[in-house]
């Protein structure tokens, strides 16, 4: 069977478990949400899913599990991973993870639903994706216009990388259907779809980025590892990684929720102190033997600007992501959304 075929399988699974979930919940969300349990050692548990862990764009989950700086606050962070953030978020609404690390846009697509979810620490302020063309077409290939008759690749169906990739194609002339989306994942997956000619270009992050410009196979198209980078092509600033859960969690679980973001705080700081091969030595080895540590390096040090200095919820950037998922997603447009449902600076703005 195909990646691309696999990968289907595993979105359409994964939407059947969403469909049941607003079915049961009566288009609820998390209403069931528990208290917090604690281990025998008197710490917090909180299971948080991230949509790619060994990803540049979620660096800060590992770097504050490395410092102790979850120990610190008596959390016990069990962290697990899951390639595709829709994938992470159906998860949390099913009640298997407490918390999610994904990208914002989730909780405003979440609530045009009828789920109630909000980001409580704004990880980055631009998403961190690039667009990535393959090298033998990226002749004829030259922006977003010429996406029509392709196939493109993003990390899941229903994905932020879907989401970013249809906005692109609707605000620069190509219909719904003139392009096929397909889910090729991250990381090595994506090299391979992109390597077997199964997509002519797509969205991902470092260091996927660099294992596709080392290799040959792959030229950047659109580049919004920048604030700058995300205003020209989204028209603003664009608030992606973020630790959100269900309102319902957090109205239950304020003191997990603000030591949480005590912790996430505290590593954003840490990164602002700290230099690109300072970071990197906080890292696991396998995140950057794909590419190895130089490459790893410089690619942190090409994109560290993207990531929030303080966890605020910058005040423009709720608006820019409505109007980017206003522009294509039936769920999103026309429909009332009140935005300041979908965050919080209280916690962050408490963290100490």
């Amino acid at each position: 069977m195909s990646l691309a075929k696999r990968s289907a399988l595993a979105v359409v699974a994964a939407t059947t478990l969403a469909l049941s979930l607003t079915a049961c919940s009566g288009g609820s969300s998390g209403g069931d949400a528990k208290p917090a349990a604690t281990n025998a050692g008197g710490e917090t548990t909180v299971k948080i899913m991230v949509g790619g862990l060994n990803k540049q764009i979620y660096l800060p989950v590992m770097l504050a599990q490395n410092l102790g700086f979850f120990k610190a606050q008596g959390i016990d962070a069990q962290l697990s991973d899951e390639p595709a953030g829709v994938d992470a978020e159906t998860a949390m609404l099913a009640g298997q993870v407490d918390a999610v690390v994904g990208f914002y846009d989730h909780n405003i697509d979440l609530q045009s639903k009828g789920k109630s979810t909000e980001s409580v620490v704004q990880l980055l302020q631009a998403p961190g994706e690039v667009e990535m063309v393959r090298t033998d077409v990226a002749d004829t290939v030259k922006s977003p216009a010429d996406f029509k008759g392709r196939h493109l690749g993003v990390t899941g169906l229903g994905s932020s990388t879907n989401f970013l990739t249809q906005y692109l194609e609707s605000k620069n002339g190509v219909k719904p259907g003139e392009a096929t989306s397909i889910a090729v994942g991250a990381g090595s997956t994506f090299v391979a779809a992109m390597q077997n000619k199964q997509i002519d270009a797509g969205m991902t992050t470092e260091p996927t980025i660099s294992m596709l410009m080392q290799k040959g196979l792959a030229k950047p198209l659109i580049d919004m590892r920048t604030a700058e980078g995300a205003k020209a092509a989204l028209g603003g600033t664009y608030p992606s990684s973020c630790l959100y859960l269900t309102t319902d969690y957090v109205k239950k679980n304020p003191e997990a929720v603000q030591k949480l973001a005590n912790a996430f705080v505290e590593t954003l700081k840490w990164i602002q102190g700290h230099t690109p091969a300072e970071i990197t030595e906080k890292m696991p080895a396998d995140y950057y033997a794909g590419v190895g540590k130089d490459v790893y390096v410089k690619a942190l040090e090409n994109e560290k600007s993207m990531y929030s200095p303080d966890g605020l919820m910058p005040a423009e950037g709720p608006q820019t992501v409505l109007n980017v998922l206003s522009a294509f997603d039936p769920t999103v447009k026309g429909h009332t959304v009140d935005l300041t449902k979908t965050y919080t600076n209280d916690f962050v703005q408490k963290a100490k």
